[in-house]
């Protein structure tokens, strides 16, 4: 409701009476599409009988049968709806407006028989009692052909799997086009250029370097261990002080070898004591 409370109740004081019908989706979608204040159908009222029983039916407006979407088809929506209709009960349903007739609030129904607009936080607007309920019913398709197949595409289109695998009869030329580089690693080297530091490899990676290289030669500098693992000089040192040791004199002065436990070579050194 409006935040002064305040409703029109002119409806209330005419005892206007209106209907609560319940249509199917698709008639509701159908309706929206027509233009303007256009038609949408007709609606009949007769009664028939000594007791004379209202029978009640809607006929859509041809213009709006057609529904498009469905499976990329077209389909014809059934024309002839009857209505079945029910008492209101021990309730009592009002229908209220927001600012015009084309917004409608819904009804809201309390077990005390009073009713109030469902409007509630829409600010400042005004809100007016259109009238109370006096008749309930749901407007149902006939059943016909086109409402069965209009029903079984409905089905078939909710039953699909949100995601399908499909086979390509024919390469994709428009996307995932192969490229020279990507851009992960021209991330890279324009990081290594901005930072100018090497970027760290796994340790494994470069323990296997390490050991490759000490295979062959006994002793290295750590500048000839950076260029042949390209890697920082502080994480170098890091990994060389679990696996080597570091010469502070002899003839092999600043250089560094392997532990014992992990020496390997092809045609080993002596190391000056």
């Amino acid at each position: 409701m409006s935040e002064k409370g305040e409703v029109d109740l002119t409806g209330a004081k005419q005892n206007t009476g209106v209907w609560l019908v319940k249509v199917p989706k698709y008639l509701s979608q159908q309706w929206a599409k027509a233009t303007g204040r256009g038609e949408v159908g007709k609606l009949r009222i007769c009664k028939k009988g000594i007791q004379g029983k209202a029978e009640v039916s809607f006929t859509l407006n041809e213009e709006l049968t057609v529904i498009e979407g469905i499976e990329d088809k077209t389909v014809s929506a059934p024309r002839e709806h009857p209505f079945t209709m029910q008492s209101v009960g021990g309730q009592t349903l009002a229908v209220f407006t927001e600012n015009s007739s084309e917004q409608r609030g819904q009804s809201e129904e309390r077990s005390d028989g009073s009713s109030s607009g469902a409007g509630a936080g829409a600010g400042p607007d005004k809100i007016a009692l259109e009238g109370v309920v006096v008749q309930r019913a749901e407007c149902r398709p006939a059943v016909s052909e086109s409402y069965m197949r209009l029903k079984r595409l409905q089905i078939e289109e909710s039953s699909k799997p949100v995601r399908l695998s499909q086979q390509l009869q024919s390469p994709v030329t428009n996307n995932y086009k192969p490229v020279a580089n990507h851009t992960s690693n021209l991330e890279y080297e324009r990081k290594k250029k901005e930072e100018g530091k090497r970027a760290r490899a796994d340790k494994q990676q470069v323990l296997d370097m390490l050991f490759s290289a000490f295979e062959k030669h006994q002793y290295y500098n750590i500048k000839d261990l950076v260029d042949i693992t390209k890697q920082p000089v502080i994480y170098l040192k890091e990994i060389l002080r679990d696996i080597g040791i570091y010469n502070v004199k002899g003839t092999h002065k600043n250089t560094w070898e392997l532990k014992p436990e992990y020496r390997h070579y092809q045609g080993e050194e002596k190391t000056d004591e």
